[in-house]
């Protein structure tokens, strides 16, 4: 078990009950409607290869790398959320709908959690051309959690790899928004 980070597609976006997420899809669009903006649907079509990831290395690091780096706002933004959607938002959007680990959905978007992650990425000297950047079933989680990172650590030194888990964390983040914009799928925790 454990928690993941996957790509929703078009039809478990519209699709309600356990299985979907018909009533985000539903509140989001309604609070769209309200500040003036067009609807959101997940582009149709099946992107080549399913984004997922598990979170399981311990977070304390990139926590303190947030904090170090990034406005209490910034933090709260790429910490908080619980729907990523590929489109500019002027800021987070509150839902009151329940999420998977939430009593409310916090909607980011991915433009804003890119740039965020970047940001991070930079000051860690992620060496990116490295890290799995194609979707997968657990490609990061396993290139940070197998030995590929920390062979890569060895010949590619540098701030990133003095702390993997806080490394793997800044990819994650950095790949779930690029994968979320590149295809046009929310992307959410299950």
């Amino acid at each position: 078990m454990g928690v993941y980070l996957v790509d929703v597609s078009a039809d478990d976006w519209s699709t309600a009950g356990e299985e979907g997420h018909g009533e985000v899809a539903t509140a989001l669009n309604t609070e769209l409607a309200r500040r003036g903006l067009p609807p959101f649907a997940p582009e149709g079509g099946g992107a080549p290869g399913r984004f997922e990831e598990k979170l399981s290395p311990p977070m304390d690091g990139f926590d303190a790398l947030c904090r170090e780096r990034l406005t209490p706002q910034e933090r709260h933004a790429l910490l908080d959320w619980s729907v990523l959607v590929p489109f500019a938002l002027d800021e987070a959007v509150p839902l009151p709908v329940g999420s998977a680990y939430t009593d409310e959905t916090l909607v980011v978007a991915a433009p804003y959690v890119l740039a965020l992650a970047e940001r991070l990425a930079g000051a860690l000297g992620l060496p990116l051309d490295l890290v799995p950047a194609r979707p997968g079933n657990l490609e990061l989680t396993f290139w940070f959690l197998e030995g590929e990172a920390e062979e890569a650590a060895a010949t590619r030194p540098g701030p990133w790899a003095e702390d993997l888990a806080t490394a793997f964390y800044t990819a994650l983040y950095l790949r779930a928004a690029q994968h979320s914009l590149r295809h046009g799928r929310p992307m959410t925790y299950c």
